[in-house]
């Protein structure tokens, strides 16, 4: 038994959303076009129809009146009058019919002739013999007919004749056939028009999120610098810009992502080997070297432990939900922030500066943590003797500070000092995880502002926390 065929995974063209556009563009325009245009035959045929009807009982009025203004005072006279007098347009036949047999027919030509088609005859006698005046629908071998029969008699005697008019169908209708078929023909190449058009416009419209599709199948996890190319201010073209948006945010991300893992993996391979090292250089009789082992072995795990510490705390932060703004009053925050920075270290000078006296919409738990975390910065780095907290409001923004009086940070470093891991010195065997000003500076984008450091050698260092409110 042969396996079955597997279709390649992919587009299938017939199934596109190009094709379904162009697909219910036709059907609706030729749906419109068949209702249009069936109403308007089948209207226009019906007058048509009416009209033909409408002849046909003015025969029977004009028959009448030919009779009795005729004078005739035999059938035959009557017949002949009628037949005489009431000639036959185009499309039209007339004839009398006397004692059961034909008697009369016009003179010169005519569209048809129905007095030869004996079937017909019979028809006609048969329904005026019972019906008296007939007027039906009657189809030959070669045409169908609309008529009227009507029996002729003389002084009131015994209806001895019939006169009929007939009016060929197919010839009174030919010219609506014949318009309806070049709207016919002018629908169809309206739809294939349509058609071309439609592919076209679709093609162009749709064209960003094929490319959106293409790129998209393009992209991994090691390569997401395409862009969808933008052309246009459509809905269409605002979707390509918004996917764009979105790869950037992802690209920002993933770039994040690496160096993060990147930086931890650094991070966590010195104390690692530290330990490894040591153990593997530790003497167990000796109880000294033991016990030092232990205590630097604790000591490196403690320290990997608060850089696991500060990787979460900095994920959470990153997470706008984490921050519940509220209004708080600036000047007490600092004056609480001091004193609880105090317990930092007893060797320093704890102050306030500059007060704003203002009321902003912060997060105070946020905002107090990023403030101890410069504090302790300045404890654990700034070589310093006095640390200031300081606040301003102006410009519809509030700023909160930290300075401390120590030797400063170097100019090249100083734009780097909020990035993850990175430290006012230039090795990374100084003390600490380098995240906590990443820390501080996530919590004021958080807020919608920013985190800043300005220093100058031997006048110390300031970090800045810039935040949009503030009234004073």
């Amino acid at each position: 038994m042969l396996a079955s065929e597997t279709r390649p995974p992919g587009r299938r063209p017939l199934r596109s959303v190009r094709a379904r556009i162009l697909a219910t563009m036709i059907i609706a325009a030729a749906a419109g076009m068949v209702i249009a245009g069936g109403t308007a035959y089948l209207v226009q045929r019906e007058r048509t129809l009416s009209g033909v009807d409408t002849r046909l009982s003015s025969a029977v009025s004009d028959a009448r009146f030919v009779a009795s203004d005729s004078g005739a005072a035999t059938l035959n006279e009557a017949l002949t009058a009628l037949v005489q007098r009431i000639r036959p347009s185009a499309g039209e036949s007339t004839f009398a019919l006397g004692g059961g047999a034909t008697a009369l027919v016009p003179g010169g030509d005519t569209s048809f002739a129905l007095e030869q088609n004996t079937a017909f005859v019979s028809r006609v006698l048969d329904e005026t013999a019972r019906l008296g005046v007939v007027r039906g629908t009657a189809t030959t071998s070669e045409r169908a007919v609309r008529y009227v029969a009507i029996p002729v008699s003389v002084d009131g005697g015994p209806r001895g004749g019939v006169f009929v008019l007939a009016v060929d169908l197919d010839l009174a209708l030919r010219p609506l056939n014949d318009a309806f078929r070049t709207f016919a023909l002018l629908a169809f190449g309206s739809l294939v028009m349509l058609g071309l058009i439609g592919w076209f416009v679709a093609g162009r419209l749709l064209r960003p999120i094929r490319h959106l599709r293409e790129t998209a199948a393009r992209i991994t996890a090691t390569g997401v610098s395409e862009r969808i190319p933008v052309t246009g201010t459509d809905d269409v073209s605002e979707l390509a810009s918004t996917v764009n948006g979105m790869l950037d945010r992802l690209e920002g991300a993933l770039t994040g992502q690496r160096q993060l893992l990147d930086d931890v993996g650094h991070e966590l391979k010195t104390p690692i080997t530290i330990v490894r090292g040591h153990l593997e250089l530790m003497e167990p009789t000796d109880a000294a070297d033991v016990g030092a082992t232990k205590a630097l072995a604790i000591d490196e795990l403690d320290r990997m432990s608060g850089l696991v510490r500060d990787i979460s705390e900095l994920a959470q932060l990153q997470r706008p939900l984490h921050v519940a703004p509220e209004p708080t009053n600036i000047d007490a925050l600092v004056d609480r922030v001091r004193v609880k920075a105090t317990a930092l270290s007893s060797a320093h000078t704890w102050t306030v500066g500059e007060r704003a006296g203002t009321i902003a919409e912060v997060d105070p738990d946020r905002i107090t943590q990023a403030l101890l975390q410069l504090a302790a910065n300045a404890v654990a780095h700034g070589d310093c003797t006095e640390i200031t907290f300081g606040s301003s409001a102006s410009g519809g923004r509030t700023r909160l500070w930290v300075h401390d009086d120590g030797h400063g940070v170097n100019e090249k470093v100083l734009p780097l000092l909020f990035e993850r891991f990175r430290r006012g010195t230039a090795g990374r065997g100084e003390a600490g995880s380098g995240l906590g000003l990443a820390i501080v500076a996530a919590i004021a984008e958080a807020h919608g502002g920013r985190a800043s450091a300005t220093s100058a050698p031997g006048a110390g260092t300031t970090f800045t926390i810039d935040l949009p409110g503030g009234a004073e």
